[in-house]
């Protein structure tokens, strides 16, 4: 499959990262030749410095030979206009990343499809959407879902009252006797473990879950963390995700909005009538205090400033708020969530990149995450006839050391498994693998 990936910023360079694990003849388009150097350097694929709305330049790169266009830059006027030219020219499905969501909404005015635009993609609302995902799931610093929640991966951070702490793995068996989840990563300090039967977990670990839907709430209590019952809401910031997050909880929650832009203030609060908005710095601790943080449940952070975002996250937290959330521009910040003390760290772009790969999934790879906090990534595939796991049980195969088979759906349904179990072709398989296991687990699924 031919694909072109036009924007070498996050969101392109991580699609481009996810489609090379699947062979993918891909082309990464871009003004900036920096950007592009990178790429190229890092990922096997091919490049091109241009325009992404001239038709020379998407003629040099063959659009019209493309299976997918993907319009990922940071402009939403140049994705449209791409997105339609490269249909024109022949490209057989686009897809362009946008950030006024009233070209989704307004579908029965204005509707891209008859344009040439066939999917379109807004990471503000793909991160307001995560943000109430984890808030309902606010034992973990971490959740993600295969096969519609047939199997999540779920990361959590074990109290120092976690049933488990100190115990081995093996010695742990026994809070799962129906095996509805699995470990399959702890990242302790610096370094990400595969476990083993004779690892021990230790208090201030970050553990990372492969779990059916009735396994969540059994980690949840081996791992010290309840989940708590959210009501009293605050949202730091009235940009769009904060307004896209504060429109989809104002019917469930208590909510707050603190923006410093009065204009902003009245825009949202003649919206959104069900939530409260304050004009005032959300950095100031007098304003906080005033506002009662210490009443509140969960406190999001959304600035357009990712440090504004994790120290007043930092602040909520030391009032004693129990669930804290801050988006963040800077990839590096994504792994220090819980060393410094943030419940979770959210990017929006990774957010969008890791959407628009679950939507052109093919082959053998059907959907991709990197989990926050780890040097890892979780790989689901499915299972080719012929392929080499198929031929011996797990226990029986060369599967390499730093990787781990998670969990199989089988015939719609999910499967935590063990070494006696034999995969088959058309199973879904759920892996974790270290860096340098990936070509070598990719090899057996083909």
């Amino acid at each position: 499959m031919k694909i072109v990936i036009a924007g070498a910023g996050e969101v392109g360079f991580h699609l481009a990262k996810m489609l090379s694990h699947e062979s993918q003849d891909i082309i990464l388009l871009d003004t900036d030749g920096d950007k592009l150097k990178v790429a190229e350097s890092q990922l096997d694929i091919m490049i091109q410095k241009g325009d992404a709305t001239s038709p020379g330049i998407l003629e040099l790169v063959r659009v019209a030979e493309a299976d997918i266009f993907l319009a990922v830059t940071s402009s939403e006027t140049i994705n449209i206009t791409s997105a339609i030219l490269s249909k024109k020219l022949g490209a057989k499905r686009t897809i362009a990343r946008i950030s006024n969501s009233e070209f989704l909404n307004r579908t029965d005015k204005v509707d891209l499809r008859t344009l040439g635009v066939d999917i379109l993609i807004s990471p503000e609302e793909l991160a307001a959407k995560e943000i109430g995902s984890l808030l309902k799931k606010t034992a973990f610093f971490e959740t993600f879902e295969f096969e519609m929640g047939q199997l999540s991966l779920v990361g959590i951070t074990l109290d120092y009252e976690a049933p488990i702490a100190n115990r081995t793995v093996e010695e742990s068996a026994w809070f799962n006797p129906d095996m509805d989840f699995m470990a399959v990563a702890i990242h302790r300090g610096f370094e990400t473990l595969i476990p083993r039967g004779n690892t021990k977990y230790r208090t201030g670990d970050q553990v990372y879950f492969i779990a059916k839907p009735e396994g969540t709430e059994k980690i949840s209590m081996i791992g010290g963390r309840e989940n708590v019952d959210i009501r009293n809401i605050m949202i730091m910031g009235g940009s769009k995700i904060g307004y896209k997050t504060a429109r989809n909880l104002c019917g469930d929650y208590n909510t707050k909005v603190i923006e410093l832009n009065k204009k902003k203030c009245y825009e949202i609060a003649e919206v959104l009538p069900r939530t409260l908005v304050i004009n005032g710095d959300g950095r100031s601790l007098d304003l906080l205090e005033e506002e009662n943080i210490s009443k509140m449940d969960a406190f999001v952070a959304v600035t357009g400033n990712s440090e504004t975002n994790i120290m007043s996250c930092l602040m909520a937290k030391s009032h004693g708020v129990k669930k804290t959330i801050a988006l963040v521009e800077n990839n590096d910040y994504i792994n220090l969530s819980q060393a410094i003390g943030v419940d979770c760290l959210i990017n929006k772009k990774l957010i969008a990149a890791r959407t628009i790969f679950s939507l052109i999934r093919q082959g053998e790879v059907l959907n991709y995450t990197n989990p926050h906090g780890i040097d890892a990534e979780v790989l689901e595939f499915e299972v080719k006839e012929g392929s080499r796991i198929t031929k011996k049980q797990i226990k029986g195969l060369d599967f390499p050391r730093s990787a781990i088979i998670g969990g199989v759906i089988r015939d719609g349904k999910p499967n935590i498994v063990l070494g006696d179990f034999q995969i088959r072709p058309k199973d879904k398989v759920v892996v974790l693998c270290l860096p340098e296991a990936i070509s070598m687990v990719e090899k057996m699924f083909r």
